[in-house]
């Protein structure tokens, strides 16, 4: 038994010694540009993430200290693989000083009218070389509470990029630590394995995504899952604040407002007031948050780019590649614009058959509607960043649902886009990813469906 126990330490010790190398190789010296070396090494990652996992399966603890060293490991480093922090730091000390991030664009400050302003952003020039012209040449769409961590960086560290980003990963660090911390106790409430959590802690994606490249993913998800934590115990109020909160990190949570209903229908006596004070507690929470800014420049502003991301930009894509072919095909151009207005539609289409069709009554059927839910809209999607992924990836660990994970693995796939100075996306790349993951969905589904035949 001493032997095994010796062994098992040893390896478990060489495993976190090579990933601890390859973390700090990923984090200090890989280039965006070098999609062979980032392949390379993140595979070796998520394989050394897999053999952690099957050798310590009843330590927990064990795992979970593990997971916060390894997030550690970037704490001094500047984000290789994205440039949004440097539109993060921006929004920060525009704040700082009192403008509203909304009412205008970088480009605005430096090549138009507001040039004056110029003078009162610290380090102004490298920031808007750093988030590029793109980015510097929109308005912000990220909503309050994103925007108060932006602050807090400006608050603690106003004129030092590297200050700054550290007191962003800190905050990131803190969410997904949160995370560790209501995941399993939901996990716990529903009889499921906690070990389940660390598919999505200790995974080498969400590790790289969200503290190495400061997306703000991990703190929406940490008041999801607190909110849905809350709402098992059927403490909706508390439930419905913390939902609103998500909201108000990413946006993204208004999509499963429908799938609610059933789960409520279930677990309330009047159910159908208690849902309408849960939603307007929601949209409440919410829009206290955006009190602050609230004028009709903002909401134009706003809603003009949010539209952006169906009917302007489109980046590692499933069906709507798909449809982009047909639409060359009939009419012989991009109709991007056309589709971007028929995507949502099918979206919609789509939470509601999931809404009123998808067994949701109990919280495992709830979670995994939402699963489904948030899968569907981002197939669906014109844009697909690495980090969105985030979510399905987390909800997926409190249902029997593997997928996320495997698509975990494949969307980094999409960074072959950056392999030349020139982005271009390898569509070979991108049809490898989808049909990995929609293959092993099927697969999944095939499967389970046979299983419950057999019971």
């Amino acid at each position: 038994m001493l032997k095994n126990l010796f062994k098992r330490n040893s390896t478990t010790l060489l495993l976190v010694s090579l990933g601890f190398l390859f973390y700090v190789k990923f984090g200090y010296d890989l280039s965006r540009n070098d999609f062979i070396g980032l392949i390379t090494l993140f595979g070796a990652l998520f394989y050394i993430t897999y053999k952690i996992l099957e050798i310590n399966r009843d330590r927990f603890w064990l795992i979970a200290i593990i997971g916060i060293i390894f997030r550690f490991i970037f704490i001094a480093s500047l984000p290789n693989l994205s440039q949004d922090f440097y539109r993060f730091i921006w929004d920060g000390r525009l704040l700082f000083k009192g403008i509203s991030p909304y009412l205008f664009t970088p480009e605005n400050f430096l090549n138009g009218d507001q040039k004056p302003l110029n003078l009162i952003i610290h380090q102004a020039e490298e920031l808007y070389h750093g988030m590029g012209q793109l980015n510097a040449g929109h308005y912000s769409n990220y909503p309050p509470v994103n925007q108060l961590c932006f602050l807090l960086a400006a608050l603690f560290s106003g004129n030092s990029i590297l200050g700054s980003v550290i007191v962003m990963r800190v905050l990131i660090i803190l969410a997904d630590i949160g995370i560790l911390f209501y995941g399993r106790k939901l996990l716990l409430k529903l009889n499921l394995n906690p070990n389940q959590l660390f598919w999505y802690f200790l995974n080498p994606f969400i590790i790289i995504e969200l503290t190495g490249n400061l997306h703000f993913e991990g703190v929406m998800l940490f008041f999801l899952v607190t909110s849905i934590y809350f709402l098992h115990l059927k403490k909706w109020i508390q439930s419905a604040v913390l939902f609103g909160l998500a909201v108000s990190v990413k946006l993204i949570p208004l999509l499963f407002l429908p799938l609610f209903y059933k789960w409520f229908v279930t677990n309330f006596n009047k159910y159908i007031q208690k849902l309408f004070y849960y939603y307007l507690l929601i949209i409440g929470t919410t829009l206290l948050t955006f009190t602050p800014f609230l004028s009709f420049l903002f909401l134009n502003n706003f809603l003009e780019t949010l539209t952006l991301w169906f009917q302007d930009f489109e980046f590692n894509a499933s069906m709507y590649y798909i449809f982009r072919w047909i639409g060359f095909k009939i009419v012989g151009w991009n109709m991007i614009a056309t589709i971007g207005k028929i995507l949502p539609l099918l979206i919609i289409l789509s939470i509601l058959l999931l809404t009123f069709f998808k067994k949701n009554r109990s919280t495992p059927q709830l979670m995994i509607t939402l699963l489904f839910g948030v899968s569907i809209y981002f197939v669906f999607s014109t844009t697909v960043h690495p980090w969105y992924i985030a979510s399905p990836l987390l909800l997926s660990v409190f249902t029997k649902y593997k997928f996320a994970t495997i698509w975990s693995f494949f969307v980094m796939l999409s960074y072959g886009a950056y392999s030349s100075d020139v982005t271009s996306e390898n569509l070979w790349l991108v049809a490898l990813e989808y049909l990995a993951v929609i293959g092993f969905f099927v697969w999944e589904v095939i499967g389970f469906r046979k299983k419950s035949l057999i019971r």
